[in-house]
Formats: structure tokens, C-alpha cells, sequence
């Protein structure tokens, strides 16, 4: 009997720590903070330009790279569902580390602190003229070296102007675009 005892107190204890654990980590939607910056002020008609989300991950945590290497995992992705006027041409994504973690037995594919991902994109000729803001999602799931939570989809949200074909376009954010 007290054997049963000790091995139920000893059950509910390690249930209490690992719920303790849990509610001791963020919200999954705060773990990263992204930032959107467009390449080129104004965006005239008929010019490919890029958009670039900066992340910035909470320390301690890190996200899976966009190429996962085990088919379990959620890859980090940037889409959108572009107004009419813009059509994507690219999305490129950085290479993610490659680190251990004593959950899992293989090494991952992740980024931490601050990644960037970009996005080109195709202003077409009935690009709407001036101010557009167009909708990303950034889809992610966040994990520290213990667990890992729920996925996210978080809108990002990038507002830039439209010219006329023909309008000088001017760089900007050049230290994101180099």
C-alpha cells in the first residue's frame, strides 16, 4: 500500500512540474517578432521589387528553417494572399544551423535571434497607384531545448507606394538589401 502511495505521489509531483513548466513559457505568438521593409520607394509599375521580414526570436527559443529535415517538423514559411496588381516571384530563405537538442536524437535545421526571409515580388501594370499594404503570413512553430509550442500564423503587414510606369525608383533599407 505504501508502495501504490509513493508511486502516485511521485506521479502527481512530476505531472505538477511538467504543468509548472508549461505555464512558465510565452505564448507561442510572442516568441517571435517580425518586421516587414520594402526595397524600393516608390514601387513603380512593371518593377520587381523585394520585401524582406525580419524576425526577431525570443532568446532561448529557436524556429525550424524553412528546409526541415525531418518530415515531422513545421517549416517556417512567408506567404500572402496579394491584392490583385502583385504577383510573387520568389521567396527565398536562409540556410538554418545546424544544432542539437537532448529532445530529439538527429541534429536540426533551425534559425535563432534574428532571421531574415525574403520575398520578390512583381508590381504588374494594374498595380493599384498609391499607398498599398499588402498582408504576409509568416507561419512558424517555436521551440526551446525542452518543448516546443503550438504552431503560428502571424500577419505581417509591409505598406509601401505605387507609381506610374517609368517613375525613379530610390533604394531603401539598403542595410536589409545589400
Amino acid at each position: 500500500m505504501r508502495r501504490v502511495f509513493i508511486a502516485v505521489f511521485a506521479g502527481v509531483m512530476l505531472a505538477s512540474g511538467a504543468a509548472r513548466a508549461q505555464s512558465d513559457l510565452p505564448r507561442a505568438d510572442t516568441v517571435v517578432k517580425p518586421r516587414a521593409y520594402v526595397s524600393l520607394e516608390p514601387v513603380p509599375r512593371g518593377r520587381t521589387f523585394e520585401i524582406a521580414v525580419v524576425a526577431e526570436i525570443l532568446a532561448g527559443f529557436h524556429i525550424n528553417a524553412n528546409k526541415v529535415l525531418q518530415d515531422y517538423l513545421i517549416p517556417t514559411s512567408l506567404d500572402g494572399e496579394l491584392p490583385k496588381g502583385f504577383k510573387v516571384a520568389e521567396v527565398r530563405y536562409p540556410e538554418g544551423k545546424l544544432l542539437k537538442f537532448d529532445f530529439s536524437p538527429e541534429k536540426l535545421s533551425v534559425y535563432e535571434g534574428t532571421v531574415t526571409l525574403r520575398m520578390k515580388i512583381e508590381a504588374l501594370a494594374d498595380a493599384p497607384l498609391g499607398t498599398v499594404k499588402l498582408p504576409l503570413k509568416l507561419r512558424y512553430q517555436a521551440c526551446n531545448d525542452q518543448a516546443c509550442l503550438p504552431p503560428v500564423r502571424k500577419p505581417v503587414e509591409v505598406e509601401f507606394d505605387v507609381a506610374a510606369v517609368g517613375t525613379k525608383a530610390v533604394p531603401v533599407n539598403q542595410k536589409i538589401f545589400r
